[in-house]
């Protein structure tokens, strides 16, 4: 093997890590939203909020990690 195949193997491996780090992450931060909205709905809009700008930065995050992958793939 050459060390462009090492490399496209790696640039795989971190996107599937970076993906399945992202979907654990909104998973918990949403189950976690749900609990608190279902404990006091009073609060569930603020909570909302929370959680979108809180997963926006998770996805944010998330394609960061997945461009470097496709950078250093093409290398």
């Amino acid at each position: 093997m050459d060390s462009s195949a090492f490399a496209y193997i790696a640039a795989g491996l971190g996107a599937a890590l970076a993906v399945v780090g992202a979907g654990l992450g909104i998973g918990k931060l949403a189950a976690a939203a749900l609990e608190v909205s279902g404990r006091q709905p009073e609060i569930a809009g603020g909570i909302r909020t929370t959680m979108i700008i809180a997963a926006a930065l998770i996805e944010g995050a998330t394609l960061f990690a997945l461009v470097i992958c496709i950078i250093l793939a093409g290398k």
